[in-house]
């Protein structure tokens, strides 16, 4: 089998020396070149040579950016599942959500014993992945099209990972508390809160207008606050399409309530209430904005956008689990 792996130097949870005892493990069981990236992209240059090269096998070792980078690298000519290199992935990023909801254990060395298990027992699945792209007719038509693995987000929680980035750009640790906080600022400075500014339209059924927040979500759970599971979608899948949870206001009870129902959620139930709109297994839907809002895709924002256009792609992607 020949296989690259992906690693990410800047990995919050890894070391060099973890790095280097995780390269030799896989080395042992394949044909194995090992690059450690470089630059913001280089895991998707590397996603896409691995694609062109007939590669078996790509292993992303970092958290969920490197993940959706090796992704779009590997999908850069579309999805191809039967063709494209398998994706395998070993957490070392902060959240590791996409890793998570795979079922693979959140330690880099557990989840190493774990691929080679899987590899040994060729256990894989084929997933459904989301895609984004500006919408046709708007300022936004020119924006590429990119792939994303658990969730994307337009207005209010982008707000939320655009701070946290901003915080890390000035040598913040990236940690649940830090979130926490900057959730806090971006509610106070919420402009849109009690009227959004938001419109999901979808073929065949009315708009959905005002809205202040919405999560797209392609699988479930949403996200981890330390080892606690968020589910804003609960039927949301990797064998789906996509799923929404927006809401149309963010006042302060508002928020009191739907933040307990988020931090209370199970697999069976998620927020729910007047202001809440809930969605599942949609194929193609459009957001737009009155004004532009922060755009984000698995965790990494991607700045101020008027109009994205969502596809959720069934069967995009084999991943060994």
């Amino acid at each position: 089998m020949r296989a690259l792996l992906v690693a990410n130097p800047a990995a919050t949870t890894t070391s060099a020396r973890t790095r280097d005892v995780l390269t030799h493990a896989l080395a042992s069981e394949m044909k194995l070149e090992a690059v450690t990236t470089e630059y913001r992209g280089h895991a998707r240059d590397l996603g896409r040579r691995a694609a062109e090269h007939g590669i078996d096998l790509v292993v992303a070792l970092g958290g969920d950016g490197t993940v959706n980078e090796v992704v779009n690298g590997l999908l850069h000519n579309g999805p191809d599942p039967e063709r494209l290199p398998r994706l395998a992935v070993v957490p070392g990023g902060s959240t590791n959500v996409f890793a998570r909801a795979l079922g693979l254990p959140n330690d880099a060395v557990e989840a190493t014993g774990a691929l080679l298990d899987a590899l040994r027992e060729q256990r894989e699945r084929t997933v459904g992945l989301g895609l984004a792209a500006g919408t046709p007719g708007t300022e936004d038509e020119s924006v590429p099209a990119r792939w994303f693995t658990f969730c994307a987000g337009f207005g209010f929680d982008a707000g939320v990972v655009g701070r946290v980035e901003q915080q890390r750009e000035r040598g913040k640790r990236s940690t649940h508390a830090l979130y926490v906080r900057q959730l806090m600022r971006q509610f106070w400075d919420e402009p849109n809160r009690r009227c959004g500014a938001v419109t999901l339209e979808r073929p065949g059924a009315d708009p959905v207008t005002d809205l202040v927040l919405s999560i797209v979500c392609n699988t479930s759970p949403w996200t981890y606050l330390g080892n606690r599971p968020i589910y804003a979608s609960p039927e949301a899948s990797f064998d789906t399409a996509l799923d929404v949870l927006a809401l149309n206001r963010l006042s302060t009870p508002a928020v009191a309530r739907y933040a307990t129902q988020l931090l209370t959620s199970t697999p069976e139930r998620g927020p729910r209430g007047k202001h809440a709109v809930s969605l599942h297994d949609l194929t193609d839907f459009t957001l737009h904005s009155k004004v532009p809002l922060p755009f984000q895709m698995d965790g990494d924002h991607l700045g101020l956008r008027t109009s994205v256009r969502f596809t959720g792609v069934r069967r995009a992607l084999r991943v060994i689990v």
